[in-house]
């Protein structure tokens, strides 16, 4: 693959019919996210569809902000959480049942071998959709029905139900990318039945193999060189996770004073891991006090 092709999406369309698409490819940023995790392959490569889906699903949307899949189950997979902001920035982490120490139990890594969504997640799984817009207090959140075997069904039933669009998407993860690819009827266009199976029957030839290893121009080459197709410029996608200092010192707060003195007298100081990134952060004694010194002042302030 061309190195300017890794962790980008590509945008395409077909100047000759009503369908556009998209590619991704997360390489260096998909292992950053699998830097401090240990998955099994089933929930390591799942987490990647929905990385890639997220990717695919945010840059069809005009907003600014951020996209978040969260699947909650109560099978062997109890949650999967992806975020991916309007800037292409994006996050994810898995959490299994009956985890010791963030490893599987043995038996529970036998039952994990395929990629079925319900074997995974357990039949009562749902998948929720949430946008939201900076500067905005409302957000959207949409239900994606978990009623097909993998990820790119289950969302292009969730397009066509709630946006009435058309879609074919194929995703593939494995340990070193995790790829996707999207086709969609433009919106405002009506379907033109003959051209859209001839898109989809030729993007059905993809294998999982080729999309993460070929690149967005040779993919394109290879199932529609006989159309006529314009290939954008790539947009940069890359792993960066939201956490900082500020933000654990903000949820320290909401525990409240008497909590944290609590933790503090039980362990000398405060550790606190970030699920998505495993960046440690640490609060001793003093660090502590001055959590709750401005909130402290700020009172002061109003009782004069």
């Amino acid at each position: 693959m061309k190195q300017t092709d890794r962790d980008s999406l590509h945008r395409f369309l077909f100047e000759q019919m009503p369908v556009r698409g998209e590619i991704v490819h997360l390489d260096a940023s998909w292992r950053a996210a699998m830097e401090h995790v240990d998955y099994a392959p089933a929930v390591r490569d799942l987490l990647g569809d929905a990385m890639a889906a997220s990717v695919l699903m945010a840059s069809t949307l005009k907003f600014k902000g951020a996209l978040t899949l969260q699947l909650q189950g109560e099978g062997d997979l109890k949650l999967l959480v992806v975020q991916c902001g309007s800037d292409l920035n994006l996050r994810g982490l898995a959490r299994l049942a009956d985890e010791v120490d963030g490893l599987m139990l043995e038996d529970q890594q036998s039952r994990i071998e395929g990629r079925d969504i319900k074997s995974l997640a357990g039949d009562k799984a749902r998948l929720v959709i949430t946008i939201e817009q900076d500067g905005e207090d409302e957000r959207y959140q949409g239900i994606v029905p978990l009623e097909k075997e993998t990820l790119a069904e289950c969302f292009e039933d969730y397009f066509l139900r709630s946006e009435q669009l058309p879609t074919r998407m194929f995703l593939a993860a494995n340990a070193e990318t995790a790829t996707g690819m999207l086709l969609q009827v433009m919106p405002g266009h009506e379907e033109d039945q003959a051209a859209w199976q001839h898109v989809t029957t030729l993007g059905e030839t993809i294998t999982g193999e080729e999309l993460a290893r070929l690149d967005a121009e040779t993919i394109l080459h290879r199932l529609y060189h006989e159309d006529d197709v314009r290939l954008f410029e790539s947009a940069p996608v890359a792993f960066r996770c939201t956490c900082s200092r500020e933000r654990i010192a903000d949820m320290l707060r909401s525990l409240g004073e008497k909590e944290i003195e609590s933790i503090l007298a039980e362990q000398g100081s405060i550790g606190v891991s970030c699920e998505f990134c495993a960046r440690e952060y640490l609060f001793d004694a003093v660090d502590a006090a001055a959590l709750f010194v401005d909130s402290v002042t700020a009172s002061d302030k109003q009782s004069h």
